[in-house]
């Protein structure tokens, strides 16, 4: 039969596009993990480890090798997929390709994952649109940084305590249908027939959506435990007050959220010399009144040890600001160095002699209209 011999097929053909798809996605999928180093059966706890490690090795300000910052972008973009649950899910189905689409049907409103299939042979389904998962809080901590250390960059490692999920957690959890996120219960009650109302209320037990935590597990009894991690802080030259050096999902734990970030917050220490303002650097010298008249040449220190000299010709009025081109701070995008500015305080004599003082007028001269002696 004709017909039945070009459905048989059309089927043999849909089976193996379907067969050669699943193949692709599925070596697709292994790239992520390759990435970071890690087995496709890695644990939260592993994918994090291998993350920061990667991400330290490939950072940018660290490593200077050609397509380091690429890498780096790709080692971030794994971590993102892979330590969320529902995008590793898809990935880890439909590969890279699937995952895109998911996320621009997300970001366009629209709802559901994704079946490669579908648009071959109209098969799957939607699925609702989950809810943004929450965070803990983000931990600020203050690093206290001299100029110099600002000027030169330094790198400072550092134990950090923080609270993880324990081993065994997810045994601790069973499924309920009205936990709607951490923390938030939704109950169903028939007011009347064909009339359900529906209730929120806040319940500590709800881990997730659908997930109710087991009071007093044995498994896991207190939810998270005690970790000590080593951190290393990469302080870039040029770093300013106020500014965050950032590990993120390094905060705590807690059955439900995604980790916040570890900020550790740039604090300046008064300099006894200097004083900064964005990439420029200021100081106060005094000279004496013979300096000011006469000239004279300084030798400075740079924040970094290196001195430098500068020469003076001209007369110096009191509170004259000397602008130096390239001696201040540097520039956190590497181009350059800021400015030095040196204001001058002129220390006039407390007293002259008598013959000082005719020493200096027969040099400067007598002021205009009188001989000047009520000015001496």
């Amino acid at each position: 039969n004709p017909r039945c011999t070009l459905r048989n097929t059309c089927t043999m053909w849909r089976s193996l596009l379907h067969l050669s798809l699943l193949l692709s996605l599925a070596l697709a999928a292994e790239d992520f993990y390759k990435l970071l180093g890690i087995s496709r059966s890695a644990t939260t706890k592993e994918i994090k480890k291998a993350y920061r490690q990667a991400s330290l090795k490939w950072h940018p300000d660290k490593n200077q090798e050609e397509g380091a910052a690429e890498k780096f972008a790709s080692i971030n973009r794994a971590y993102e997929v892979l330590s969320d649950e529902e995008k590793r899910k898809i990935y880890d189905r439909h590969g890279e390709e699937g995952l895109k689409q998911h996320e621009a049907r997300e970001a366009g409103g629209g709802g559901g994952g994704f079946d490669p299939f579908e648009q071959f042979f109209n098969f799957g389904g939607r699925s609702q649109r989950g809810n943004q998962e929450q965070r803990t809080p983000n931990v600020d901590v203050p690093l206290e940084l001299t100029l110099e250390q600002m000027y030169s960059g330094a790198t400072f490692e550092v134990t950090y305590i923080r609270q993880v999920l324990c081993l065994k957690w997810e045994m601790c959890m069973k499924n309920n249908p009205e936990c709607q996120g951490p923390g938030i219960r939704v109950k169903r009650q028939q007011i009347a027939p064909g009339f359900v109302q529906q209730v929120q209320q806040h319940d500590d037990r709800c881990v997730a959506r659908g997930k109710m935590w087991l009071n007093n597990c044995s498994e896991c009894p207190s939810k998270t435990e005690s970790e000590k991690i080593d951190l290393t802080i990469d302080v870039v030259k040029g770093i300013r007050n106020s500014e965050a050096i950032t590990f993120e999902e390094v905060a705590d734990e807690k059955p439900g959220y995604k980790a916040g970030d570890l900020n550790f917050v740039v604090v300046e220490k008064a300099h006894p010399e200097y004083h900064r303002e964005g990439d420029n650097l200021y100081k106060t010298m005094e000279i004496p009144l013979v300096d000011a008249l006469t000239g004279f040449s300084l030798t400075l220190k740079q924040l970094d040890g290196v001195e430098f000299s500068i020469t003076i010709d001209d007369i110096i009025e009191c509170d004259e600001v000397l602008r130096v081109p390239g001696k201040g701070m540097p520039r956190r995008n590497g181009r350059g160095f800021g400015d030095l500015f040196i204001t001058f305080e002129v220390d006039f004599p407390d007293a002259l002699t008598a013959d000082q003082k005719k020493k200096l007028r027969e040099v400067l001269g007598s002021s205009k209209g009188g001989s000047g002696s009520s000015e001496l």
